[in-house]
């Protein structure tokens, strides 16, 4: 018996020394390789970051032992907007403690290769696992429960203010009480007055969005904002300006609304309702939100987050064209369409 647990003693060793050494050699490698990265996205990952064996039920377990939640966050090398979360958010002192406070944060490469053991126990590389996680933009971060559970989930960029709002949201357990959207609505709240900015091309009241679908017509872009909103003032001041932006829109029937707003519409499936309560439906956390369907009216993509012209310009065209029949990852969809702009002459600059 003493034998055999010496044995099984060494093997451990062995066995927990070769993962150690994969990991500090993988973690080399990606590092030599971020260096070398010439790309005005790349950045350095904090050293805080919870190193990971990617057995994620293991890590909840260690995080809810140490009173802490997971979240898991999903990046790719040379993308501005996990730059933007790294620096802008990470980067303030007050958000990058209050995040180790309360979770542990695991980086997942949506492109990379090292095996991930799933919620549901199955094993994947990071892709698949991505891929299985229906991850479609970066970052994304995924909010896990003490039973390792999904209970929330940021597509996309969120501001320093809105992102702390989330992690004081999930530290606090608020999930069990209110939705997001609420729970933002009562620490952020909407002002009473300001402007949308509805243009006469839009559709305009009464929204009768039913009636739009028969074969042939137009896709429906519907835009959900609100009063007083910042990126909103951008989106049309700026980005949906531009000549780019407006060769998208045309090929889009256009609604904006008010996403607090209690005035009816109907609905595309043909119910009645408030704007309000269609938004909360839908789980629209954020303005600008925009929710793209198909000429027969059912969703088919959707926009939740901080875009910039070009990545906006992209989710249109990818609704549009119909690409996300045969592409179903949006990241491919707009790396091939930026090579292909490139190799047209017309240079591409995701941050302008």
């Amino acid at each position: 018996m003493r034998i055999f647990n010496l044995l099984y003693l060494l093997w451990f060793l062995i066995l927990t020394t070769f993962s150690v050494a994969t990991y500090a050699e993988e973690k080399a490698e990606k590092k030599e390789k971020e260096a070398s990265f010439e790309h005005p996205g790349y950045i350095e990952h904090p050293d805080w970051f919870k190193v990971s064996f990617y057995d994620l039920k293991e890590d909840v377990a260690e995080a809810a032992e140490a009173g802490k939640r997971v979240i898991l966050y999903f990046y790719q090398d040379g993308c501005p907007y996990c730059k933007k979360l790294i620096q802008e958010n990470l980067g303030q002192r007050s958000l990058a403690e209050k995040t180790q406070q309360h979770f542990d944060f695991i980086a997942i490469n949506m492109w990379g290769n090292l095996e991930v053991t799933g919620l549901d126990g199955k094993r994947y590389n990071q892709t698949k696992f991505a891929e299985h996680m229906k991850v479609m933009f970066t970052p994304t971060l995924l909010f896990l429960n003490e039973q390792a559970e999904i209970i929330g989930r940021v597509n996309g960029y969120y501001a320093p203010h809105k992102f702390e709002a989330v992690l004081d949201y999930f530290a606090d357990k608020k999930e069990k009480e209110m939705k997001f959207r609420d729970y933002y609505a009562s620490v952020s709240p909407v002002p009473a007055t300001g402007k949308l900015h509805k243009e006469l091309s839009y559709l305009q009241p009464p929204y009768r969005l039913s009636s739009l679908y028969r074969i042939g017509k137009k896709p429906l872009m519907v835009m959900f904002e609100q009063k007083q909103c910042k990126d909103c003032d951008e989106l049309h001041m700026d980005i949906l300006k531009r000549k780019e932006s407006k060769e998208q829109l045309e090929r889009f029937d256009i609604v904006l609304l008010d996403m607090w707003s209690d005035d009816k519409i109907i609905t595309p499936d043909d119910k009645e309702t408030t704007i309000a309560k269609w938004a909360k439906e839908l789980d629209i956390k954020n303005a600008p939100s925009t929710v793209y369907f198909d000429s027969e009216g059912n969703e088919v993509f959707r926009t939740e987050a901080y875009l910039k012209s070009f990545h906006l310009q992209s989710a249109m065209d990818y609704a549009a064209s119909r690409a996300y029949v045969v592409q179903p990852s949006f990241q491919r969809f707009i790396s091939e369409r930026a090579a292909k702009l490139e190799a047209q002459g017309i240079h591409v600059d995701i941050m302008k």
